[in-house]
């Protein structure tokens, strides 16, 4: 590295080529026809086999307004469903895309892969570098469902509605599954600044989780003493996996964060997210699961950090939920100015009662509300993501963990 990349940020574990499909009703109802898809038959749980099941899982999804990650039998069924559709081809993985928030504010990256082909050398712009474990080219793409609120697909028993906007994200990814670790990971560590873990959700194979997550302990021997380790989690396929990280991890990670479905998922119930007593029992369940010096939670509505490091880290909230933000209403490509003119924008009432209300009531809590935005066409994929790149932003800036 040249001096100047002595301290940047490294993002991994893995990224991704996505197929974002645009949203298009009629094509689902026409498809949802010629499979005669009925709406009591709407599973999200069944194995995706073929066209017809993740057309089912789509609609089950859709109707309750929920995002999810699941696993495809084959990328051909995603390669034969995107074919219906209009579709743009982006990078997606939660490294890559806080990668491009951070490039899109100035800030240098890298990126480590563990594929590679002409899509990603294309769309990863000059800030941002990468290592790869990849001896070849490869595609397994992901499909990215963003669906708006109040969409309807008619059923020939009934209708399917979205009670809100979400995303839904379905991928048959080998690399990714055996994420392979890159030979110079540890070297590249040795001088970073902050590392950023996510991606062992897809991985399917426990022996191999178990060696992967061994030779990531012994790169991040190599970490400065002052570097931050953020661990970003996600959708696991096999659950039980999830577990398996954190016993092998959480001893490394200054800050976990999770997204509002993750939190439902880890304590075992639906959570009234506007709710300032359902929260606060939600955020003591998950603290017993995820001792960290910060956790952090985002959602909708608001974002809290809860833990004996927490307060360090308001900076870094603030930044994250108005990046956010600002690729919740443009989109792709935004600039920092951009993203300044969020901050002047409405914060979500709801949102703001609770922060006020978790805060009063936990010590070690900080929040900041979420805005309150009126959006036609909203970009719902990679707002986990986004957020992430705008928490270690306000790190890379000086605003967060010193």
């Amino acid at each position: 590295m040249s001096a100047g990349e002595d301290r940047r940020l490294v993002l991994g574990l893995g990224g991704t080529v996505d197929y974002e499909l645009r949203w298009d009703a009629v094509v689902l109802e026409r498809l949802a026809s010629v499979h005669r898809v009925r709406r009591q038959e709407l599973t999200s749980t069944a194995p995706i086999v073929d066209e017809r099941s993740l057309l089912v899982a789509v609609l089950a999804l859709v109707d309750a307004g929920t995002g999810a990650e699941r696993f495809v039998a084959s990328s051909d069924v995603i390669e034969a469903f995107s074919s219906h559709f209009e579709y743009a081809v982006t990078l997606g993985g939660t490294g890559v895309r806080a990668g491009l928030v951070l490039d899109s504010l100035g800030i240098a990256s890298i990126q480590h892969l563990v594929s590679i082909d002409d899509n990603v050398r294309r769309l990863l712009p000059p800030g941002v570098s990468f290592v790869c474990s990849a001896t070849q080219d490869t595609l397994d793409p992901h499909l990215i469902v963003q669906y708006p609120a109040g969409a309807r697909i008619r059923l020939h028993d009934g209708d399917v509605f979205s009670p809100g906007p979400n995303r839904l994200i379905f991928a048959n990814d080998p690399p990714n599954r055996e994420m392979r670790l890159a030979a110079e990971l540890g070297e590249t560590l040795a001088t970073a600044s902050v590392l950023l873990v996510s991606g062992f959700n897809t991985m399917q194979d426990h022996a191999l989780l178990e060696q992967r997550l061994e030779q990531l302990h012994e790169a991040m021997l190599r970490l400065p003493d002052d570097a931050l380790v953020y661990y970003e989690d996600a959708g696991f396929y096999t659950r039980a996996f999830a577990e398996t990280v954190r016993i092998r991890l959480l001893p490394g990670i200054d800050v976990y964060g999770m997204n509002e479905d993750e939190l439902q998922e880890y304590v075992g119930r639906s959570v009234d997210l506007l709710d300032p007593a359902d929260v606060i029992r939600a955020l003591a369940d998950i603290r017993r699961i995820i001792p960290v010096p910060a956790l952090v939670v985002h959602t909708r509505y608001w974002a809290l950090a809860i833990g004996a490091e927490a307060f360090r880290h308001g900076a870094a909230l603030e930044s994250a939920v108005r990046v956010a933000a600002t690729r919740y209403r443009l989109g792709d490509g935004f600039t920092a100015a951009q993203a300044a003119e969020t901050a002047r924008m409405p914060r979500h009432a709801g949102g703001t009662a609770l922060v006020a209300a978790v805060m009063a009531a936990v010590p070690d809590a900080v929040g900041v509300p979420a805005f309150a935005l009126e959006v036609e066409h909203p970009t719902t994929i990679g707002l986990g993501d986004t957020f992430v790149g705008g928490f270690l932003a306000a790190h890379a800036q000086g605003g967060g963990h010193p």
